[in-house]
């Protein structure tokens, strides 16, 4: 409900407002801001879909589905407690494809005195936002977006003056906050962070937790053949969809998380696995990106599974470091930086994005099946992001605006308040190191210890260079090389370079020569 009734505004001429309220399509909580105060019997609310939040990157199918099929439930959801709801489906066919169309529109329609927001995620609606005062011509009020734990306002205060800008020692601000696995000033069990015991492989023998699935309803069954429809040429399978869409659905999802998951969800979170798309993992961020669930509940419903002695400290503050750290500090540090943050390329990375990342054809297995399994399920988790897609990225020397692209486009959960500081800073080091102290670069090493990927891949983990070699191994001593004037002085990356040190010229010419070639042919049209 409202957290709060304001007195009716009146016009100069003694009537009352009538006021517009806008909801934006990951604005879906019954808690947002922009409807504070709304009035069921004067004020309307506008939902639009439009195409152009489906094109400026072509997102997955699913994710559209998703997004609008969620609308559409939760304006029921609206008029079914009373209020006005206009909403314009995308195909209206006087629906003009913007939000500014649309709510020019709308404001003529009903003759709307004032238009209220609630502030967007991403900073090119924001853009939109500030023009619409002066078209279409009627007052202005953006609401702040009280659904984070953070405002922007806060973690502007907390990054002020600091050389650097760390989530850890902002994630441990936040648990002082929140008092969340806190003992007094202390943080439970005496560590903050238990990221060293979220890190082993997974046993052979190890069932998979059973997932749950959605299976869509009418009202999501007419999205899918309009987006199969009019979006069936974008990327990733449409006929897997299984995503929850409504409120009730997204609390079920989150409750099967906590209640079959989240105990295995701390030892096995890296962990990665041929076949195995969810592992233990939450799924919950399409829900909370999207405003089904907010990051108070989320967190709160893991707290007290572990208070209750059904998850261990290691996955409760693992997930909690996931939720109140990482995903606020993203959140900040987007808005601290923007517009200009995805303009930066330290590493002067160039190379264009290969078309295995859209057709998954390519015979390194960590790759192939990764990008499948995101093209089935519009989803990978937080490793095969980095650790995979991310990693292969940064070592190629991929240029960093058509990679973020590629991890905008793809996944359920992205969008670019989120996405661009998790690719930019922390899988690409584009930023220099604003976000992340090191570049996340490692060698097939990696991957053969964290998953079972490369027992059924034609290259060998083990080989540094040569035929047969592992292309992240002979791509990872390139990258090295190829940035030691940028990465030598950084000193967490000093061991990288004690090792590279030891290479002498013959081998460094190898692996320069074999790097360069596989690089050559990957740029091909084919590739």
């Amino acid at each position: 409900a409202p957290s709060r009734v304001t007195p009716a505004p009146v016009t100069g001429e003694g009537r009352l407002v009538k006021t517009l309220r806008f909801i934006l399509g990951d604005q879906l909580s019954r808690s947002i801001s922009s409807l504070e105060g709304c009035d069921r019997k004067r004020d309307i609310i506008l939902m639009a879909e439009v195409s152009g939040e489906a094109t400026y990157v072509r997102h997955h199918k699913q994710k559209i589905a998703l997004v609008l099929s969620a609308m559409r439930h939760f304006a029921q959801g609206l008029e079914d407690e009373g209020f006005h709801v206009d909403y314009v489906r995308l195909d209206d066919k006087c629906n003009t494809g913007s939000f500014s169309g649309e709510l020019k529109r709308a404001v003529n329609r009903h003759g709307a005195d004032r238009i209220v927001v609630t502030e967007p995620g991403e900073w090119r609606v924001l853009e939109l936002m500030q023009s619409w005062e002066k078209d279409p011509g009627v007052p202005l009020e953006i609401m702040q977006d009280t659904r984070f734990l953070a405002s922007r306002a806060e973690f502007e205060e907390w990054a002020s003056g600091r050389k650097s800008l760390r989530m850890e020692y902002f994630y441990r601000e936040m648990r002082r906050k929140t008092g969340w696995l806190m003992d007094g000033d202390k943080p439970r069990g005496g560590r903050w962070n238990y990221d060293s015991e979220n890190r082993k492989s997974l046993p052979r023998d190890l069932a998979m937790p059973e997932r749950l699935r959605f299976e869509p309803d009418q009202v999501t069954r007419e999205v899918m053949d309009l987006v199969a429809a009019e979006f069936g040429g974008h990327f990733g399978e449409l006929d897997p969809f299984g995503w929850p869409v409504t409120r009730q659905e997204a609390l079920d999802a989150l409750a099967h998380f906590t209640d079959n998951c989240l105990p295995g969800f701390g030892d096995y979170q890296d962990a990665m696995k041929s076949g195995a798309d969810f592992l233990f993992h939450s799924l919950v961020s399409p829900c909370l990106n999207l405003g089904l669930l907010e990051a108070r509940e989320v967190c709160e419903a893991v707290l007290s599974a572990h208070d209750q002695g059904h998850a261990p400290l290691a996955a409760t503050e693992g997930f909690l470091r996931q939720v109140l750290g990482w995903r606020e500090f993203v959140r900040g540090l987007y808005w601290m930086h923007m517009p200009d943050y995805g303009e930066s390329n330290f590493l002067e990375a160039d190379r264009p994005l290969p078309g295995f990342y859209w057709s998954a054809d390519t015979p390194m297995a960590c790759l192939a099946q990764t990008v499948d399994a995101t093209r089935r399920n519009a989803y990978a988790h937080h490793i095969q992001r980095l650790m995979v897609t991310g990693n292969f990225a940064l070592l190629a020397g991929i240029n960093p605006a058509e990679v973020e692209e590629w991890y905008l486009a793809v996944y359920a959960d992205a969008y670019e308040w989120v996405e661009l500081p998790n690719t930019h800073g922390m899988a690409l080091f584009a930023d220099g190191g604003l976000m992340a102290s090191k570049p996340y670069a490692a060698s097939g090493a990696y991957i053969n210890r964290m998953s079972d990927y490369c027992k059924g891949c034609e290259f060998d983990p083990k080989k540094r260079s040569g035929e047969g070699a592992c292309p992240f191994n002979f791509l990872y001593w390139y990258f090295l090389i190829r940035n030691e004037g940028r990465l030598r002085s950084n000193p967490r990356m000093g061991l990288s370079y004690r090792n590279l040190d030891r290479l002498d010229g013959d081998q460094r010419g190898q692996i320069t020569r074999q790097a360069d070639s596989f690089l050559e042919s990957m740029a091909r049209p084919e590739n």
